[in-house]
């Protein structure tokens, strides 16, 4: 299916930007960086909070590739679990310069409406801001970018702007919208 799709480029030039959301009271929530890359942990992070949202860029990588990815210096993923289920994630990406991208973020379906995207977001762009002090061969964050694209969830660019994100880029170009399993086929029927 062929559908009009707009991506909004949105950035942060310093940690004062950042304007957090605390955590939300009475949850037993907690945000973790994975410690092991793990390219399979990340595939189920990925298909778990994509599915349902059309996230595809990454499904015809290899084990290889995806797990080259995981590995790559500077990349981080920071895992919010909520009762010790993955709720969702953040993943980091050390660039050149001392710029870090936010290269995915989201939650599973059955977290969101729940009060942690405010909070795992804040918590994940802190980590880029400071990402320097656990890469020593990295430069100091200068720069904190991510995009957001009309498929996303309905609060995404809200939350974004909500954290301190000011909009630099907007494109808009037909594509074809590819089918995604989520977490198992037929998942989001």
């Amino acid at each position: 299916m062929s559908i009009t799709l707009t991506t909004w480029s949105l950035e942060q030039t310093s940690p004062a930007d950042l304007r957090p959301s605390p955590a939300p009271e009475g949850r037993d929530l907690r945000i973790t960086r994975a410690g092991f890359p793990s390219a399979e942990f990340s595939r189920f992070l990925y298909t778990a909070v994509g599915g349902d949202i059309h996230w595809g860029d990454r499904l015809s990588l290899t084990h290889p590739q995806w797990q080259a990815l995981m590995e790559k210096p500077g990349t981080e993923t920071w895992v919010a679990y909520e009762n010790g289920t993955p709720a969702g994630y953040v993943e980091l990406d050390a660039q050149d310069d001392g710029v870090v991208e936010i290269v995915y973020f989201g939650l599973i379906p059955a977290f969101r409406g729940r009060g942690i995207g405010g909070h795992l977001l804040s918590y994940g762009v802190a980590r880029a801001w400071d990402l320097a002090e656990r890469w020593p061969d990295r430069k100091p964050t200068s720069r904190v970018w991510l995009h957001t694209c009309s498929l996303d969830g309905e609060h995404a660019m809200a939350n974004y702007e909500r954290r301190g994100f000011r909009l630099f880029e907007t494109k808009t170009e037909r594509t074809e919208l590819a089918e995604t399993p989520g977490p198992w086929p037929g998942a989001y029927a």
